[in-house]
């Protein structure tokens, strides 16, 4: 990773992500990230003809799958 993108990652005044740096931050693919936005499970947002993703959303994403797994 190079110093750009982990500025990126860290960055807490980023208000939305872009899916790769949503991706970054719960450690999971692209593609997979892009088909938990289409199944509804990430929040997203269109921005003109964008796609960008709250920076609260994959930490809601990852308490709706703990509290799931508690659950279980």
């Amino acid at each position: 990773m190079d110093t750009v993108k982990v500025a990126d990652v860290m960055d807490s005044t980023l208000v939305l992500l872009t899916v790769e740096e949503a991706a970054r931050r719960l450690r999971i693919g692209r593609t997979t990230c892009y088909a938990l936005i289409r199944s509804g499970e990430l929040e997203s947002v269109p921005v003109g003809r964008l796609r960008r993703v709250p920076a609260d959303a994959p930490a809601a994403y990852v308490a709706r799958l703990r509290t799931a797994y508690r659950a279980a």
